[in-house]
């Protein structure tokens, strides 16, 4: 039994039943999305501060404009006037994924992965625009995660293609997907699929921060599964997070999920974002390096490694350049951490590091290693290389593994060749 016995079923289209998760900020890039979608897969992109990324990728100057536009109020904890302008959150939504889809070759798909955590100071009018920006730009199709806001669906309901793009949520519990299919069957818009991410996942949880151990990732899908049978609806499951081998994907498929949604094992791939030293961290990680906290701002546990740099943070809040975070009226708990933290320093003595982090720099600059549980396994999906170092695989590489693997083998990639 291997995946590709299997397809996943999506209005009316075919997909390699393998989705390669969404994971900011730009880990997983246009050309990692662009992989899976050439192999006929769904690869994900991820909103998560889309301005910095369009500065990165383009050259263009949102951040940099933003900071100086609020520069002010560098020195002052209350950010409640730092706010994003609403036409530059357009522009750069569009620009970034209208870049992606106008790449794609293959018969696959591009979705966005839309983290609705990200508050900006304006909740619901940044979301809205967000989410409407995208499905201007043409975006297959928006994955609704980290904070699923059940009034989400009425922002975009007035949009020509709210009924057109595919739309799915992604879920911890039955009770969470109950909730959310309540007001989205009074709009008749029921979601294209659902995503169950389980514990063993990396990032935010959707479980607390003292009881997230004792869930299983099987049983949660069972559960959803058996839900939506009693319900009578035929809504795709796609379960996430901890799903290392293609023969774990085959199993879940074979118990009745419609995909898998795979995304550690791509972190390290040649076309993901983070720094090529930064890859060699995640591989060389052991599994008493992988830890869950509450360092992030948004109230959820993370799942990331110990040795993370933004553990570390003390620097001042970069909430005028980036302050994608901010509650409406400019509120962060790494602003209460920091200043508590500042006003607790002893006359000649460093800052201790606050309990919370700078999530939006850490994040933007890849010094929040965010992580899969499985992690620590990753060395045994690759090749060490004469220096002591590993060898990156591509993405092409870990996604036909995961298709045509069996007997929980992993193919390691061809050797690199050598001047």
């Amino acid at each position: 039994m291997i995946v590709d016995n299997f397809r996943l079923q999506l209005g009316g289209k075919e997909y390699v039943p393998i989705v390669i998760g969404g994971m900011g900020v730009n880990i997983s890039t246009t050309e990692l999305a662009l992989a899976a979608e050439k192999l006929g897969g769904i690869g994900h992109i991820s909103d998560a501060e889309a301005g910095y990324v369009c500065d990165q990728i383009f050259g263009t100057s949102y951040t940099a404009n933003k900071r100086k536009k609020y520069s002010e109020y560098a020195n002052n904890p209350d950010k409640s006037a730092v706010l994003f302008d609403l036409h530059e959150v357009a522009e750069a939504q569009k620009k970034y994924i209208e870049y992606t889809v106008s790449q794609k070759t293959g018969n696959g798909a591009i979705f966005l992965n839309c983290m609705e955590k990200l508050t900006m100071n304006n909740a619901s009018e940044t979301l809205r625009v967000r989410l409407a920006s995208a499905m201007d730009a043409g975006i297959d199709g928006l994955t609704l995660a980290a904070g699923l806001n059940l009034r989400t669906l009425d922002l975009i309901q007035d949009h020509p293609r709210f009924r057109d793009v595919k739309i799915g949520i992604i879920i911890s519990s039955v009770r969470a997907l109950a909730i959310f299919l309540k007001r989205a069957v009074r709009l008749d818009r029921i979601p294209d699929y659902i995503i169950v991410e389980g514990p063993l996942a990396g990032g935010h949880l959707g479980f607390g921060p003292l009881d997230w151990h004792t869930f299983d990732l099987r049983t949660i899908v069972t559960e959803v599964l058996d839900f939506l049978k009693k319900e009578n609806l035929h809504i795709p499951v796609i379960p996430a997070g901890g799903i290392f081998t293609g023969t774990d994907a085959a199993e879940y498929l074979a118990m009745g999920a419609s995909g898998v949604q795979v995304a550690t094992r791509f972190t390290i791939s040649q076309e993901a974002g983070l720094p090529a030293a930064v890859k060699q961290h995640y591989i060389n990680a052991e599994e008493k390096d992988i830890v869950v906290n509450m360092a992030s701002t948004t109230g959820y546990p993370m799942r990331m490694l110990r040795n993370s740099p933004t553990l570390s943070y003390t620097m001042k809040p970069n909430c005028e350049g980036l302050g994608y975070l901010l509650e409406n009226g400019g509120k962060c708990t790494y602003i209460d951490a920091y200043y508590k933290a500042l006003e607790e320093k002893k006359p000649g003595e460093k800052i201790v590091p606050p309990e919370k982090t700078c999530l939006c720099t850490g994040m933007a600059r890849y010094d929040c290693w965010t992580c899969g549980h499985m992690t620590y396994r990753l060395k045994d999906t690759t090749i060490r290389l004469a220096d002591g170092s590993w060898q990156l695989p591509s993405a092409e590489e870990i996604f036909l593994d995961y298709q045509f693997s069996k007997d929980q083998q992993i193919r390691l990639p061809e050797p690199a060749k050598t001047a």
